[in-house]
This record gives structure tokens, C-alpha cells and sequence, in this order.
């Protein structure tokens, strides 16, 4: 009766994105002494008067008047924006996103975003059903990956993963956060988050890795889409709200850019006629960068690991920043 209880909420239609009995009986058998509790998010309110800890996709800040014995709130997720972070450091629950395995169906997702552009992938099942042979207008289009510049803005672990790959390809990589690493990491260049549109000016791609924060709020703005490489592509994997989509429209309707790939946009999903959807040059995905077949095991791996730290008092992995009013960026 007097052992920490665990609840878990992580319902998803998609099997990697839910936890499975066998993550229970995995989780069960490395903490005897914890008693772990699952629940559907409507029953939740009502389980968490015994919760000491809580691992699910989302929480409202309400729920916190429903936990007296709430320590710690833990998230699968790599963003914390849809959690209360301000509310629980206001009465002292500690709140974690988890990190390191986003970064590889990410980085793939955005190399097949690009690859789709470079090589005219994207052009070719655009045209195939009513064009009998578009060579040329392909010659006119692609672009060479190897030498290329790919700007990172954002560029915490998920875009070191990107860098990675990209490099792989023969591509110069920059990364632009607030605070660069002094050494030199991973063939990154780094540059100073002041420093972006020197950074953008020099890319042949653009990757958006943004979280949303108050000072990223439309960060991509028309000033910064001007400042672009003339016909460079952009790619945002990070927050719709990082991007002022008309700024983007007009930057793409002026040929200023050759193409974007939008993970995230908003609204969402996007109205049937919405510009962005119809245009020819953007393609859309549903927000699915971090879909992986392994996503839940690295997911209860994190959480495990940190669920030692916690039992044995030492620090968090992951603890979410309050955000501040001018909060300056970093990346996921």
C-alpha cells in the first residue's frame, strides 16, 4: 500500500506511439518495489489522487489540483509546449520532455524531404500522369547535394542527427543556436542565433528545428525569408508557429525559394483549398518526422533511466525551463 505508484497514459492508435504489456512486465520486473498503473486519459483525473509520478503524452494543468502526492511529470514527447511547465515548477512537480531518439526518424525524414527536392522526385510523380517525358524541366531543377550548404536553425540533438546524415551526402553544415559549443562538433559550423540571417544567406537548404517559444513566434518572418540564398529550399520540422506562412508564400511565389517540406503548419490539417496545400512547389507531411517502429521502446528506456535517477535522488534528464518572456531558442 505504501509503494510509489507510477500512472501511465499512452494511448495512441499507432502501436509505437502505445505502451504494450510487454513495456509493463519489462518495467515491473527492473522495479519491484514501484506499483505501476495504467490508464485511458478519461479515467485519468480519477487515478491521480495516489499518483506519485507521471509518464503520458499530455496533462493538463487542472490535473495538478488532483494530485496531492504528484512529484514528477514525464513526457515521451521532445516538446513541452502542450504541458504545464510554469504550473507544476510553481508548486514544485518536476516536468521532463525526453531526448536522443527523435533525432533519427527525424534526420530521415528530412533527408527524403530533400532528396525528393534535389533529385526530382516530387516534379516526377507531380507530372507523370499527363507529361509523356520531362527531362529537361528536371535538368532545369535538381540540384547537387554534395557541396551544398545546409543551414540548421535550432540545431540542438535532433539536429546533430541531421548533420550527420547530411554530411554523408557531401553537404557543409552551419548550426545556429543561441549558445554554440566552443569545439567544433560533429563538422558543424557553428553560429550565434544574432548571427541568422548570415546563416540562411549562405544555405542551399534550410531546416526550421525551432520549439515554440515566444521568441520564435513567426522567427521566420518576411525579413528573414529575404535574406535567403536565392532559389534554397526550406524544410520546418519544428513548430508551425516558428513560420509567418504568408511571409513563406510570398518567398515561394516570387521564386525567391525553390520549393518547402512542412511537417508542421497550421492549422492542422489544412483547409482543402489552403495555398499551401495546392501549391506546387510544398509538400506536405502530417506531422509524422518522428514516426519510428522503435519509438516506444526508446521511450521507456529514457523514462526507465530517469525513473532510477529519481528513485536514487539525483538529477532528471530532460527537466523542461519555465519559459521566460523573451525566451531565447535552442534546439530539441
Amino acid at each position: 500500500m505504501n509503494r510509489p505508484m507510477v500512472l501511465i497514459s499512452l494511448e495512441s492508435p499507432h502501436s509505437f506511439w502505445r505502451l504494450s504489456a510487454e513495456h509493463e512486465r519489462a518495467l515491473s520486473a527492473a522495479f519491484p518495489g514501484i506499483e505501476f498503473r495504467t490508464t485511458s486519459e478519461e479515467d485519468l483525473p480519477h487515478r491521480l489522487p495516489d499518483a506519485h509520478v507521471y509518464f503520458g503524452w499530455s496533462f493538463k494543468s487542472s490535473w495538478l489540483f488532483e494530485a496531492p502526492h504528484l512529484r514528477w511529470i514525464a513526457s515521451p514527447a521532445a516538446g513541452t509546449e502542450h504541458l504545464p511547465v510554469a504550473e507544476a515548477h510553481s508548486i514544485g512537480v518536476a516536468l521532463t520532455r525526453s531526448y536522443g531518439f527523435h533525432g533519427r526518424p527525424m534526420a530521415e525524414h528530412a533527408m527524403g524531404m530533400i532528396l525528393g527536392f534535389s533529385r526530382g522526385l516530387f516534379m516526377s510523380q507531380r507530372v507523370q500522369r499527363n507529361r509523356s517525358w520531362w527531362k529537361d524541366d528536371l535538368a532545369e531543377e535538381f540540384f547537387d547535394l554534395a557541396g551544398s550548404t545546409m543551414t540548421i536553425v535550432g540545431c540542438g540533438s535532433i539536429g546533430e542527427h541531421l548533420a550527420r546524415a547530411a554530411r554523408s551526402f557531401g553537404m557543409n553544415v552551419v548550426g545556429v543556436r543561441r549558445t554554440p559549443p566552443v569545439a567544433t562538433e560533429g563538422g558543424i559550423t557553428w553560429m550565434h542565433a544574432s548571427a541568422v540571417h548570415q546563416a540562411v544567406a549562405v544555405a542551399d537548404v534550410v531546416v526550421d528545428l525551432l520549439p515554440a517559444t515566444r521568441a520564435t513566434d513567426r522567427f521566420f518572418n518576411h525579413g528573414l525569408f529575404a535574406a535567403f540564398k536565392p532559389r534554397s529550399l526550406f524544410l520546418n520540422l519544428g513548430r508551425a508557429t516558428t513560420v509567418d506562412q504568408s511571409a513563406l508564400l510570398t518567398a515561394l511565389n516570387a521564386d525567391h525559394l525553390r520549393g518547402a517540406g512542412l511537417d508542421v503548419f497550421a492549422p492542422k490539417p489544412l483547409p482543402a483549398r489552403h495555398p499551401l496545400r495546392l501549391h506546387p512547389r510544398v509538400v506536405l507531411t502530417p506531422k509524422s518526422s518522428t514516426l519510428s517502429r522503435t519509438y516506444m521502446d526508446e521511450a521507456v528506456a529514457f523514462f526507465a533511466d530517469n525513473l532510477r535517477r529519481y528513485l536514487t535522488d539525483q538529477p532528471l534528464n530532460g527537466l523542461a525551463e519555465v519559459p521566460a518572456a523573451r525566451s531565447p531558442f535552442v534546439g530539441g
